[in-house]
């Protein structure tokens, strides 16, 4: 089907997204996320068809990042570039956060011309949502006193609970790996934890794989070793979603059991949600001991399960032998970027380019989400889009000599 096909069967679709944050993927319905894979594909296939989709000749999308990151940051950036807005990254650190400035005045400050604000907070356990909701607050005001000309639109780079740009990214990667969203129902995806010699590592790549993989009729087995639980209530959205979509959703305390004719295996350490607990408290108050015992005990309880590593004993007991290997990257790479980990080398290199095209769907899916969230009409957009026919790099062969 040709773009311009595939635009006009957009055209008529309701866009509910606009105006709208992205903050937790079971927030959205059916339809917005299908929307925002949509869209996510039609960019691609405009920067591969040389079609610049710049709908932006001036703005500011702002990432304010709270914790370290590569792919997200760049992904957020490369999002922006594509449309047309200028990338602005807000480092607490050189604001006047330190000197007591508030939530509501920073949000402010920074949104005079702002169309876009992305954040990531995974820090914290049970702050990291909240405080973008608060953001998300201080913009309300703002736009209605007239302070800001425009509300910008907030993306979660990843919160405490959900990290929706990754997993969407993940399943626009399962539908193109596997044809289809329909082609999903049935398959069977382990999530499970896997051993690193870190510690500290946040809970929401699992908790949003479950919760929306699991909207697909997918039949989901979440493994981990006893202790290592996730937020309860997600655990219970993903349960939910399975029942009403036809799959199923199974809790498993052995790796070797659950990879059992999986159809993809998603091996990715956590920190246990108890753990994480005392951990944002001791954060919250500054308890640098405290942090470190904890740590100490965290790690020697990692150290026992060791043998949770994704190998190709493991990898051989999936369907064919040959499951779809997923991660968000970076993995603890056995003999690589670590003694033991997450993954053995042999598997990991042997999906390393599909691990790499996994990620690259991430900036895609990002500006997908930013295109929703400013235009009530994507579709019409689009169509002047393709009319437009603005090339994204020129025809300079005429200077080449030849």
């Amino acid at each position: 089907m040709s773009l311009l096909n595939q635009i006009e069967k957009k055209e008529k679709v309701k866009n509910s997204l606009f105006q709208k944050d992205f903050l937790l993927t079971w927030e959205k319905s059916d339809m917005e996320l299908k929307i925002i894979l949509e869209l996510a594909i039609l960019l691609k296939q405009f920067r591969e068809q040389n079609i610049s989709p710049k709908v932006f000749d001036s703005g500011l999308a702002v990432s304010i990042f709270r914790d370290k990151s590569t792919r997200t940051r760049f992904s957020f950036a490369s999002a922006a570039n594509l449309l047309g807005l200028a990338v602005q990254d807000m480092d607490e650190e050189k604001s006047q956060i330190a000197h007591g400035e508030t939530v509501r005045e920073t949000a402010n400050m920074i949104s005079f011309l702002t169309d876009i604000i992305g954040i990531r907070d995974d820090m914290f356990l049970g702050e990291g949502n909240k405080y973008m909701r608060e953001v998300g607050d201080a913009l309300n005001e703002g736009f209605k006193e007239g302070v800001l000309p425009t509300r910008p639109g907030i993306v979660n780079l990843q919160c405490d609970m959900d990290h929706p740009t990754q997993s969407m990214a993940d399943l626009l990667h399962l539908q193109q790996y596997f044809g289809s969203l329909e082609s999903l129902k049935g398959k069977k995806i382990v999530m499970s934890w896997a051993y690193s010699p870190s510690y500290g590592k946040p809970l929401s790549v699992p908790q949003g794989i479950i919760a929306l993989m699991s909207r697909y009729g997918m039949d989901i087995k979440l493994a981990y070793p006893e202790g290592y639980e996730l937020i309860p209530e997600i655990v219970n959205i993903a349960r939910t979603n399975s029942e009403k979509s036809g799959g199923t959703f199974n809790i498993s305390h052995s790796m070797t059991e659950a990879v059992k004719d999986a159809d993809v295996v998603y091996p990715k350490s956590w920190a246990p949600f108890q753990i994480m607990q005392q951990r944002t408290e001791l954060l919250k108050n500054g308890d640098a001991n405290a942090l470190l015992s904890l740590e100490k005990a965290c790690l020697a309880q990692n150290a026992e399960h060791k043998d949770w590593e994704y190998d190709t004993q493991k990898m051989g007991l999936t369907k064919n032998g040959d499951a779809l290997y997923m991660h968000c990257l970076p993995a603890d790479i056995s003999g690589v970027s670590c003694t033991e980990g997450e993954v053995s080398a042999e598997v990991f290199e042997k999906y390393r380019i599909l691990t790499y095209k996994e990620a690259s769907y991430k900036p895609y899916i990002i500006a997908a989400m930013m295109f929703a969230n400013r235009f009530q009409s994507p579709g019409q957009v689009l169509r002047k889009i393709i009319e437009g026919n603005s090339s994204r790099i020129g025809d300079f062969s005429r200077l080449a000599g030849g």
